[in-house]
């Protein structure tokens, strides 16, 4: 069973920056729409940034002009670039495979462990 793996996540102050890298999806990222999601404590997981097959970047409104989604299509790696960080970007960090170009949750793979992404004022 194919699941995500997320990396790079940690603890930074406010206003610092990280990088997140989404990897083994078993799918190539330019024939896919993957997704960036997160989950806060007692909320549900909601989509946060992804990128087209086509290399179409869309963010949520919460993360837009802080947040950068790439890929490398080389190392079918997909990026999540977070600058501007606030403590209530909080939360563990998922990617997947979504199966439309939808802004929903609706994706192909199970979810992997997540990337902890803790932000402190």
């Amino acid at each position: 069973q194919v699941q995500p793996v997320e990396s790079g996540g940690g603890l930074v102050q406010a206003g610092g920056s990280l990088r997140l890298s989404c990897a083994g999806t078993g799918v190539p990222s330019s024939v896919y729409h993957i997704g960036w999601y997160r989950q806060a404590p007692g909320e549900q997981r909601e989509l946060v940034a992804f990128i087209s097959r086509s290399g179409t970047p869309n963010y949520a409104d919460s993360v837009k002009g802080r947040f950068t989604i790439s890929r490398d299509n080389a190392k079918n790696t997909v990026y999540l670039q977070m600058n501007s960080l606030k403590p209530e970007d909080t939360a563990v960090y998922y990617c997947n495979v979504k199966r439309d170009s939808g802004w929903n949750n609706y994706v192909y793979l199970s979810w992997g462990q997540g990337t902890q992404v803790s932000v402190s004022s």
